[in-house]
């Protein structure tokens, strides 16, 4: 499978330099959505394979059929270490997704991790830019693409009025830097902006169907890109046919599971469209809303949700219910720990389940580690089995946490927790 990328880090990619071109960050994010925050190379992680497992089902459109075996040392939070990140398109079919290099830390590494004040890499989203569903007729083979008329007169160069009809050639790249030429015309009773010449082709060869996404971009530079977003529907980049629903969930908690135990590095990919949630997020995200925040049924909060114009709306909802998301598998797991309800009629769509930091409560009461926890525990070895003992202290105060105050700068870790 050939691959755009862009990397961020020191470790080399693999593949052959034919298979790789520079990839437009603000392009990618774009694509991605504006939701979407990469976290930061060589920063502190927290990672949720519960999270990549949702991906999976996601993506495949296929639940869990087989026996998944246990992995006694995976909690269901990984801290980690982040070494690298690339940005990568699919040439086929322009799916983003993230590739990511992670490796746990062992107790000390743990003990001695500062909150780092990067919150991620965020989405760059750029000002003149419109993103438009297409229609049957966008698609069709004979039609053009109708772009809606402040869309064009805000990212398009502007035409020639004295011209009859106005027109102009436009020429956008897309991730994979490929050149689209397309012809900008204003013609039609009542008269609006189509691109003629050039779209079908486009459309033909990017295999693009009714419900999906096309994004324009007029830059800093002075370049119109073109990005285009799937309607949801199952992922093509690895076949059902080639590697199943199950070997994927098996494959990816076995290797997880295998670096917990050996403080090795492994490689997870993040496809944001595909994804219901991020499940990588900066550690100090995760300490902020786990541990600072006291939520509790009944309480209101506001969630953001990304729009079909590809903006941002918040959404208002209270709490229901507070529990482990699958108890049996996954115990103490802050993933999806909150039952939620919606407000609008409209949200049925929403998640029953939120993790606590996606969510903004509209009451908050700052809540600090107690400075006389009533039973201390030593830190998690990697490479031993996570223990329901392992788990009760989990629920209560973060691996590093514990270690801190066994160690005796409890004072030190809040002065950085308040900074």
């Amino acid at each position: 499978m050939k691959l755009s990328t862009i990397g961020f880090g020191q470790q080399e990619e693999e593949g052959g330099e034919e298979e790789k071109r520079c990839l437009n960050s603000e392009l990618w994010h774009a694509c991605a959505g504006p939701l979407v925050c990469l976290p930061t190379v060589g920063t502190r992680v927290v990672y949720f394979p519960q999270g990549h497992s949702e991906q999976v089902v996601a993506s495949t459109n296929k639940e869990v059929e087989g026996h998944i075996p246990n992995y006694p040392n995976l909690p269901p939070q990984l801290i980690c270490q982040l070494h690298n990140v690339t940005m990568r398109a699919d040439v086929e079919t322009d799916e983003v997704y993230a590739q990511m290099t992670l490796q746990p830390l062992g107790p000390q590494e743990q003990i001695d991790s500062f909150l780092s004040i990067e919150m991620g890499i965020v989405s760059k989203q750029p000002t003149n830019y419109f993103c438009k569903t297409l229609t049957a007729s966008d698609t069709s083979t004979h039609g053009g693409f109708s772009v809606p008329r402040r869309a064009a007169e805000k990212v398009f160069p502007p035409l020639d009025f004295t011209q009859q009809p106005p027109a102009q050639e436009l020429i956008a790249r897309d991730l994979h830097d490929v050149e689209w030429k397309f012809r900008h015309i204003f013609r039609g009773q009542p008269k609006r902006h189509l691109l003629t010449t050039g779209w079908s082709v486009f459309v033909s060869a990017k295999r693009l169907v009714a419900g999906d996404s096309v994004l324009f971009i007029w830059n800093e530079k002075n370049q119109l890109l073109l990005g285009i977003r799937r309607a949801n529907r199952p992922q093509t980049v690895l076949p059902s046919s080639v590697l199943s629903s199950d070997s994927m969930h098996i494959g990816l908690l076995a290797a997880a599971a295998h670096a917990a135990a050996t403080n090795s590095r492994f490689t997870i990919f993040y496809n944001p469209r595909a994804s219901p949630s991020e499940f990588v997020i900066p550690l100090s995200k995760y300490v902020k809303a786990v541990f600072h925040t006291r939520v509790s049924i009944g309480m209101r909060f506001r969630m953001l949700f990304e729009t079909e114009e590809s903006s941002v709306r918040r959404y208002m909802g209270t709490i229901t219910g507070i529990s482990d998301l699958d108890p049996l598998h996954w115990p103490k797991s802050h993933w999806r720990s909150v039952k939620v309800g919606w407000d609008e009629s409209m949200a049925g769509e929403r998640q029953p389940r939120v993790s606590l930091w996606e969510i903004e409560p509209l009451t908050t009461y700052p809540m600090y580690p107690s400075l006389f926890p009533l039973r201390l525990k030593r830190p998690w070895q990697p490479g031993a089995p996570y223990s329901q003992e392992n788990k009760e202290l989990e629920s209560n105060s973060p691996m590093f946490l514990r270690g801190v105050v066994e160690n005796g700068a409890f004072s030190l870790f809040i002065f950085c927790l308040l900074v």
